[in-house]
C-alpha cells in the first residue's frame, strides 16, 4: 500500500543561507504590517490637516484669523460664524437650490445620455465600432479650457447666456469618462444572460433595462457620485454664463466672500464646510458600492 506524504514547502532562506523559522516570519510579518499602517496614518494625517484647519478656522473669531503666528486651536468656539455666514449679505439658500436644480438636471443627463453609447460598445456589433470607441477616448485628452470659447460663441448666438441651459444641455450628450466607465463594467456581465433574454425574445432596450441596469447598480452609482461632486463644485462654466445674483451657485457664492479690503475666512470656512456637507453624506452612505463601482470598471480586460 502505497502512502503518500505531505511535503512542506522549504522556507525561503535568508541572506545568510539559513531559513526563517515559523516565529521570526511571523515577526516579519507584523513588522511588515506595522509599517503600512504607521505609513497609512501618516498619509490620512497628511489629507486631514487641510480638513482640520478649515474646521478650526470656521470656529475662530475675526481677529484670531489674523493673527500670527497663526494658532490652530480658537480660545472659544464661536458657532455663530455659521449663521452669520450663511445669512449675512449673500443669498445662501438661493445660491443652495439653484446647485441642487443644476447637479440634478445634469446626473439625470449623464445617466440618459451615457447608458446607451456604453451597451452599445459592449454588446452590439457594428462596422467601425472599434474607431469610433477610440475617437470617444480620444475626446478625452482635449482639455476642457480649449472648447470655452467656442463654446460661449455659440451659446451666446443662441441666447442662454445667464441661463442654465448651457450647463446643463452639454449633459445630455455625453460625457467621454463616464461612457467609458459604464462600457467596461457592462463587459464583465456574463454574456449568457443576454443571450438567454434574446431567445426570449427581449429587445435591446428590454435587455439593457432588466438585465443590464439592475445589475450595473454600482458602476451607475459611481458614475453618479461623479457627476455630483463635479456639477456640485463647478466654478468656471458656472462664472462664465450666470452673471445674475438670483442664478449663481454656492462655488460662486463662495467666491464672493473676497472682499477688497478684508475677507471673512472664519464665515467662508463655515459655509464651505456647509456646502461639502451633502458630498460628505452622499459618500459615506454609498461609499462600498461606490468603491465596487470603481473596482469593476478598472479591471475589465476588453
Amino acid at each position: 500500500m502505497l502512502v503518500e506524504t505531505a511535503v512542506k514547502p522549504a522556507r525561503a532562506p535568508r541572506p545568510g543561507g539559513k531559513p526563517l523559522s515559523s516565529e521570526q516570519a511571523e515577526r516579519v510579518r507584523r513588522i511588515r504590517r506595522s509599517g503600512a499602517y504607521i505609513l497609512l496614518v501618516i498619509s490620512s494625517a497628511v489629507f486631514l490637516l487641510p480638513f482640520l484647519w478649515m474646521v478650526t478656522t470656521s470656529l475662530k473669531s475675526d481677529a484670531e484669523n489674523l493673527a500670527f503666528p497663526p494658532q490652530w486651536l480658537p480660545d472659544s468656539f464661536n458657532f455663530d460664524n455659521y449663521a452669520k455666514g450663511w445669512s449675512g449679505s449673500l443669498p445662501f439658500t438661493r445660491f443652495l437650490l439653484n446647485t441642487i436644480v443644476i447637479t440634478g438636471l445634469s446626473m439625470v443627463g449623464n445617466l440618459v445620455s451615457c447608458v446607451l453609447p456604453a451597451y452599445a460598445f459592449a454588446r452590439l456589433r457594428a462596422r467601425a465600432a472599434g474607431f469610433m470607441f477610440a475617437a470617444l477616448l480620444a475626446t478625452m485628452m482635449i482639455p476642457r479650457e480649449i472648447t470655452l470659447v467656442p463654446k460661449f460663441v455659440m451659446f451666446s448666438k443662441l441666447g442662454w447666456v445667464d441661463t442654465y441651459l448651457p450647463l446643463v444641455v452639454p449633459e445630455f450628450f455625453g460625457v467621454a469618462l463616464y461612457i467609458f466607465l459604464l462600457r467596461q463594467f457592462f463587459t464583465t456581465i456574463p454574456q449568457e444572460l443576454i443571450d438567454a433574454a434574446r431567445i426570449d425574445g427581449a429587445s435591446e432596450l428590454r435587455i439593457l433595462w432588466s438585465v443590464m441596469l439592475p445589475l450595473a447598480k454600482p458602476a451607475i452609482a459611481a458614475i453618479c457620485l461623479f457627476s455630483f461632486v463635479g456639477n456640485w463644485n463647478q466654478y468656471l462654466e458656472n462664472s462664465i454664463y450666470l452673471r445674475s445674483m438670483e442664478k449663481i451657485t454656492l462655488a460662486q457664492g463662495l467666491g464672493m466672500f473676497n472682499g477688497q479690503y478684508v475677507t471673512q475666512y472664519n464665515q467662508m470656512m463655515a459655509v464651505a464646510l456647509v456646502s461639502m456637507l451633502p458630498i460628505l453624506v452622499i459618500f459615506f452612505l454609498a461609499q462600498k458600492t461606490f468603491i465596487r463601482g470603481v473596482t469593476l470598471t478598472g479591471i475589465a480586460g476588453r
